[in-house]
C-alpha cells in the first residue's frame, strides 16, 4: 500500500489500482480527492470536510463512494443516492478492496464551553489509523499511526502521550497546516525522542510505501 501525504489532515491510500482518500478538507488541494474509488470523512469542520470538493470527486467517478459520519452524510446523501454510507463506532466494511474498521465517537475537547461533535476514525486493512481530531486508541494493533501534531485542542504533551498508548512502529505527522517551519524542528525531536516509535512527516505530495 501506498501513502500519500497531502495539506494538512489529508491523505491518500493507493493499492491493486484502487484509491482511498481520507479528509480532503478546506485545508488540502482542491484536487485531492479526484480520482478517489472510496473517500473516508472524519467529522464536519471544515478543515477536514468540503462539500464542493466532495461533489466534485463524487461526480468525477460514478463508481467512487463515500463513507462518513451521519452529519455530513446527511449533507452529501440526497445528491448521490446509494452512494453515501454512514457509520459510527464498531463498524466494518470493505470498499474498492480496502477493510475498513470505525473507532471512536467525539471529537476533541477544544474547551469545555465549545460543544463537542462526533469523530470517527478509520483503520485502513488494519495498518494505517487516521483518528481524525480526536486522539482514539482503536483496539487493534497499528503499524502507520496518522498523528494530528497541531490543532487548538492539543498540546505536545498530549501527542507524545497518544503515540505511547497507541505503540504503533511508525507515526506520520498530519493535522500541521498551522504549525509553522520554525516549530517543525522542535516538534521532530520531541516526539521522535519520547513517543517510543518511528516518528516522520512527508510533505505534501510526497509518498511512502508501508
Amino acid at each position: 500500500m501506498r501513502l500519500t501525504k497531502k495539506k494538512h489532515a489529508c491523505i491518500r491510500l493507493e493499492k491493486d489500482g484502487q484509491t482511498l482518500v481520507i479528509d480532503p478538507g478546506a485545508f488540502t488541494e482542491e484536487d485531492a480527492a479526484l480520482g478517489a474509488d472510496v473517500i473516508l470523512v472524519t467529522h464536519e469542520h471544515i478543515d477536514h470536510f468540503n462539500e464542493q470538493r466532495l461533489r466534485a470527486a463524487l461526480e468525477s467517478n460514478p463508481a467512487a463512494a463515500l463513507w462518513t459520519l451521519r452529519s455530513v452524510a446527511d449533507q452529501m446523501a440526497a445528491a448521490f443516492p446509494g452512494r453515501v454510507h454512514t457509520v459510527g463506532h464498531g463498524d466494518r466494511f470493505t470498499a474498492a478492496g480496502f477493510d475498513v474498521q470505525v473507532h471512536g465517537e467525539l471529537h476533541a475537547v477544544i474547551h469545555p464551553d465549545i460543544p463537542r461533535i462526533a469523530n470517527v476514525g478509520y483503520l485502513v486493512d488494519g495498518s494505517v489509523f487516521h483518528p481524525g481530531d480526536a486522539l482514539t486508541v482503536p483496539e487493534h494493533p497499528v503499524d502507520t499511526l496518522m498523528l494530528p501534531v497541531h490543532a487548538p485542542w492539543n498540546k505536545i504533551s498530549e501527542v507524545i502521550d497518544y503515540v505511547r498508548e497507541v505503540k504503533p512502529r511508525r507515526a506520520v505527522d498530519i493535522h500541521d497546516a498551522l504549525l509553522t517551519d520554525l516549530a517543525r524542528p522542535i516538534y521532530d525531536s520531541q516526539i521522535g525522542a519520547l513517543g517510543g516509535a518511528e516518528h516522520g512527516r512527508l510533505t505534501p505530495g510526497e509518498s511512502t510505501d508501508l
